[in-house]
């Protein structure tokens, strides 16, 4: 394993998400290289500040009335949820109660999936520019020219990223990096606004339509736009003000379309 291939992996592993054959490579080589290990200890004192330092959010009430409309659509139910006994009588038969017990818990998570898929992806996007930012690792092919950054990144893809640099509207490429949403390795191109900067992560889109998240929102301080085109979606995460990023947005996917 060499430096690169190893701090593409760190996040992962500073999460917990490496399978052992990936975290002992990574162990092995931080152990000879000063600067994965450097960034390894990073990755750790960030992970710690987080704990320490975010505050965690319950579960808004709509969710509960949602698992309860999930279940009530799943068992071809036609009365209310306060009418438990008609509905679910056939769990009264041992035959049947395992079965039940799976049907039941399938579709609790699945409306919990729902309702998260969108929260996580934005969270997560948000944690990922973070993290760059704090770790000062916000390119992995520092450059302008689309011509550099989209063959870099095309080659460590399954896919091919839309790149545009869009300088003479005040928001140059610097550069891009691999990242990672949803447990999938994703194109992440970075700009610049006057000081500050913006990463745009660019993945297909999963399942013939985009995610379900808002076109605008705010999570920890930070900006995030979404916005999809030509089988393409993206966030843009940044401490700009939502219309730079919606701006960002609207030019890739246009140049993208």
């Amino acid at each position: 394993m060499n430096c690169h291939e190893a701090m593409s992996l760190l996040p992962v592993y500073s999460d917990g998400e490496l399978d052992p054959l990936q975290s002992a490579e990574i162990e092995k080589h931080v152990l000879g290289c000063a600067d994965c290990a450097a960034r390894r200890d990073e990755l750790a004192g960030l992970r710690v500040r987080i704990h320490a330092e975010v505050p965690y959010y319950a579960a808004p009430p709509a969710l509960r009335e949602r698992v309860r409309a999930a279940i009530a659509r799943g068992s071809g139910a036609r009365t209310q949820l306060s009418q438990p006994v008609n509905r679910w009588r056939w769990l009264s038969t041992g035959a049947l109660a395992g079965s039940a017990a799976t049907v039941f818990a399938w579709f609790i998570g699945s409306a919990i999936l729902d309702w998260q898929v969108g929260t996580d992806l934005v969270a997560e996007a948000v944690a990922n520019h973070a993290r760059a930012t704090l770790g000062n690792r916000l390119t992995d092919v520092a450059s302008s020219d689309q011509h550099t950054v989209k063959p870099w990144l095309s080659a460590r893809l399954d896919y091919s990223p839309p790149v545009r640099d869009f300088a003479a509207d005040g928001l140059p490429l610097v550069g891009g990096r691999l990242d990672y949403l949803d447990g999938h390795p994703v194109a992440t191109l970075v700009y610049k606004y006057r000081e500050h900067a913006i990463d745009v992560f660019v993945r297909p889109v999963v399942g013939g339509k985009p995610a379900s998240v808002p076109k605008a929102t705010t999570l920890r301080g930070f900006n995030v736009a979404h916005g999809s085109a030509a089988g393409m979606e993206c966030w843009a995460v940044s401490d700009v003000s939502p219309d730079v990023l919606a701006s960002l947005i609207a030019r890739l996917t246009a140049s993208a379309g």
